[in-house]
């Protein structure tokens, strides 16, 4: 009887229960469906983000079919524990779970995603490791928690498997691998339940639109955002910040906001947020000094407070147990906590003009952020508030630029999903440029944006190609927190980076439409070219391809491996970057006729080009048949309601028909209907002739548009 209660109780307290099920599907929006395993957890991605989903964007989407058989999702809970798992077919790739900068194909690979500074290796550790994929069979799955997730996205293979890889003799077997194939994407959620959403295309780029869509859709930033921005080294002072402002004119290199890295602040690591009185005297004046030159400010700032902070003590019963360099960490999931916080940057910096920040350190390293040991007042575990602090401080810094109805546009070190419509752009300390190419390739599968900025370079080709690419970027920016360069450093290429900083700000109104398309309707305005119509990536065999046989069939053959050196920016441009050392590159062209930007030429269709290396230029195509609208080079982006006259640029051989989009530039008012979205048409007339017509701006809406000149770049051909 003894040895059979002790049986009875070693099966009670040691046998973990198993509940395996079928996900409950519940279509929410076209196209969308959401479904939950086991009790999701309170706190979530979303709960950090709480993003506003654009119903009638995705209404105009239309409805679509769910994309999988419903049958093959399952949830299983166990041991505290919920794993996932979601098919695959043969040949199937898939895209995305985040900031990665070494691979854009995912089948087959290992992650963790937890948010972490890059350290290297593509393993989930990275700034916005989001929990969400795209297929090339186009659909989408986010995993909406906020926990570290593993991934194994086809790289396991269950006993029970209805496509079972083979089992081979590795004896006698040629084709015998490590890596067999796996029909499935499974993940381990460690929680006793998760809420996982579907997004149907039905092509990837319309499943990334919905999850975009469902998101808040994508910022908006101001104009001035996207023209260019200088970081100064990090202990500069007042006089030297504005005698740098004055260089940049002088020299005629366009500026339109100047960053201040750590020095700005009485004391930094940890933060004291009040500007010092030796360096900055009066920032008050300074803020006002440079809008008179057409020039923002943007502060660094990481969240921890030293304990010499003016809001230290008022935010005594909100810190974490653990401190980061020394300074207490605010519990910001807590509406006081954000009430005293953001309270005091109101007061101290926006309210004297500063127009946007640099939040950093969010994101890692282990050794100095708090640990997962760490509590919260709030009750959250270490590990939700670490997956979230970047989606938190986003939601919450931009929230204070809204109540002043002005826009803002910022960098920040770590994000996740539900980010998608924070006016943030991601940066970090690694400084690889081919990897920074893939990083912006990836962020476009994921609702993120991705800088590749330019610092500093061995040579001053380097320091050309890198700037070259950051014209052609979320954020044309030099950060030189620690070296101190300048546009015109390398003074044997200063003619060339000048050119392409001016070209920048040309290109001001085709970026501004871009984002708005981003906004509205979720088109990422830079992304990796297997979401782009025509490219037709076949996907990867398996999850080990062999060799391809490049000659019988290049270009077919040629897609199937990773593209990550060139990308679209915007509707219609290819832009493919050249790296110090390169002579040549070739250039995978999708189906279409595609153009020189430069010149209007043609150059190919559905093939490999290869490109030789001009000193000047980064090799960008455009598509077939778009116009491409243009401003003067100026030093300045455009105020508010400031009109610019135009030079739209026709490419191709067949008509063509641009939306313009147009607002103040500026505030929020735009979401109260202050925009228009204008016709830009060419066609030919009764003499064969290019005529180029712009709708008029309906009264009482915004018109920034003067004076219009056509140019049919492609005339000639």
């Amino acid at each position: 009887m003894i040895r059979l209660t002790v049986a009875l109780l070693f099966l009670f307290y040691f046998s973990t229960p198993t509940l395996s099920q079928e996900i409950q599907w519940e279509p929410i929006a076209p196209g969308v469906w959401k479904g939950s395993s086991g009790l999701p957890e309170a706190y979530d991605l979303w709960s950090a983000a709480k993003p506003a989903t654009k119903l009638a964007a995705l209404e105009k989407l239309g409805a679509e079919v769910f994309p999988l058989n419903q049958a093959e999702i399952t949830g299983i809970q166990q041991d505290g524990n919920t794993y996932l798992r979601f098919p695959l077919e043969r040949g199937e790739q898939i895209f995305g779970f985040g900031l990665n900068f070494k691979t854009v194909h995912q089948r087959g690979r290992i992650l963790r995603l937890h948010v972490d500074h890059y350290g290297g290796t593509d393993n989930g550790r990275t700034h916005a490791p989001v929990p969400f994929y795209v297929s090339d069979r186009g659909y989408g799955v986010f995993v909406n928690s906020a926990r570290y997730l593993d991934i194994y996205a086809g790289s396991a293979s269950r006993l029970d498997s209805d496509d079972p890889p083979e089992a081979r003799d590795r004896n006698t077997d040629a084709t015998w691998t490590a890596s067999p194939y796996s029909d499935a994407v499974e993940v381990l959620v460690p929680a006793a339940g998760v809420t996982v959403y579907v997004f149907a295309g039905p092509t990837p780029l319309e499943a990334v639109q919905r999850f975009n869509l469902f998101n808040g859709g994508g910022p908006l930033p101001p104009r001035w955002g996207l023209g260019f921005t200088q970081r100064v080294h990090r202990l500069y002072s007042q006089e030297e910040v504005i005698q740098e402002v004055n260089a940049f004119e002088e020299r005629g290199f366009p500026l339109d906001f100047v960053g201040l890295e750590p020095g700005w602040q009485s004391k930094s690591y940890p933060n004291t947020f009040s500007w010092d009185p030796i360096r900055f005297p009066n920032p008050a004046e300074l803020a006002q000094t440079l809008k008179e030159k057409g020039v923002g400010i943007n502060l660094w700032i990481n969240p921890y407070v030293s304990p010499d902070a003016p809001l230290y003590n008022r935010l005594q019963p909100y810190y974490g147990s653990h401190t980061v360099w020394a300074g207490a960490v605010p519990d910001l999931s807590m509406d006081r906590a954000q009430e005293l916080y953001w309270e005091y940057f109101r007061r101290e910096h926006l309210d004297i003009g500063v127009s946007g920040y640099k939040i950093d350190e969010v994101d890692g390293y282990d050794r100095w952020l708090w640990p997962d040991v760490a509590t919260f007042p709030s009750g959250l575990a270490a590990e939700q508030l670490r997956q979230t602090y970047g989606l938190l401080v986003q939601n919450q810094s931009a929230d204070l630029f809204r109540q002043q109805n002005r826009r803002t546009w910022g960098l920040v070190r770590a994000s996740n999903g539900g980010g998608v419509s924070f006016p943030y752009v991601l940066y970090n300390d690694y400084y690889n440029h081919r990897d920074f190419i893939t990083a912006l390739i990836n962020s476009g599968y994921s609702g993120l944006l991705w800088t590749p900025e330019a610092r500093a370079s061995e040579t001053a080709e380097e320091w050309l190609r890198r700037f070259q690419t950051v014209v052609f970027s979320p954020m044309a920016m030099i950060n030189a927190w620690a070296s101190g360069t300048k546009p015109w450093t390398y003074p044997e290429v200063a003619e060339q980076v000048k050119a392409m900083a001016l070209l920048r700000m040309q290109m001001i109104p085709y970026w501004y439409t871009s984002f708005a398309h981003y906004h509205f309707e979720g088109i990422p305005p830079f992304r990796g070219m297997n979401l782009e119509p025509g490219f037709h990536d076949l996907g990867a065999t398996d999850a080990t391809p062999g060799p391809l046989d490049l000659e019988s069939n290049p270009y077919e053959e040629a897609i199937k491996r990773e593209i990550k050196d060139q990308y679209m920016a915007g509707p219609s441009l290819l832009v493919a970057p050249f790296f110090a050392g390169e002579t040549s590159r070739t250039v995978l062209l999708p189906k279409g006729n595609w153009y020189d930007f430069y010149d209007g030429r043609y150059v190919g269709n559905g093939e490999i080009i290869e490109v030789p290396a001009g000193p000047d230029q980064i090799p960008v195509f455009v598509r077939e048949g778009s116009l491409i609208p243009l401003m003067e080079p100026r030093l300045h982006a455009p105020g508010p309601d400031e009109r610019v006259d135009l030079e739209i640029r026709h490419y191709g051989r067949e008509a063509a028909t641009y939306w313009y989009y147009d607002d103040d530039g500026y505030s929020f008012d735009f979401e109260k209907g202050a925009y228009t979205w204008r016709e830009f048409k060419v066609e030919k007339d009764g003499q064969g002739n290019w005529r180029g017509t712009v709708s008029a701006a309906p009264a009482g809406k915004p018109n920034t548009i003067g004076n219009v000149r056509w140019k049919f770049m492609s005339s000639g051909n």
